[in-house]
């Protein structure tokens, strides 16, 4: 599975965790060099897994939040823990 936008590449594994339709990838499989942390907002604070959104840097480009992680999710999302899903403009498939 991948995860893309306008062509480019930003994770590629198959290695994937499905849950709530979402498709997480390993943190291996993931271009973090193209990702930065955006800063928290309260929902963030708020959430019980420890979510951490990022922004995609790509060309000159930054689609805020784009990626997130769940850093320190209770067990009923403890399969991605430390992985990565994407939303917005990035088609995963």
């Amino acid at each position: 599975m991948r995860a893309t936008i306008d062509g480019q590449v930003i994770a590629e594994s198959d290695d994937i965790v499905e849950v709530g339709g979402y498709a997480y990838f390993p943190p291996d499989s993931v271009r973090r060099d193209w990702l930065e942390p955006a800063p928290k907002t309260a929902d963030d604070l708020a959430c019980p897994h420890g979510v951490r959104f990022y922004d995609l840097l790509l060309d000159g480009r930054r689609l805020p939040r784009a990626a997130w992680c769940y850093e320190a999710p209770r067990p009923a999302m403890a399969a991605v823990g430390g992985r990565f899903g994407f939303w917005g403009d990035v088609t995963v498939g």
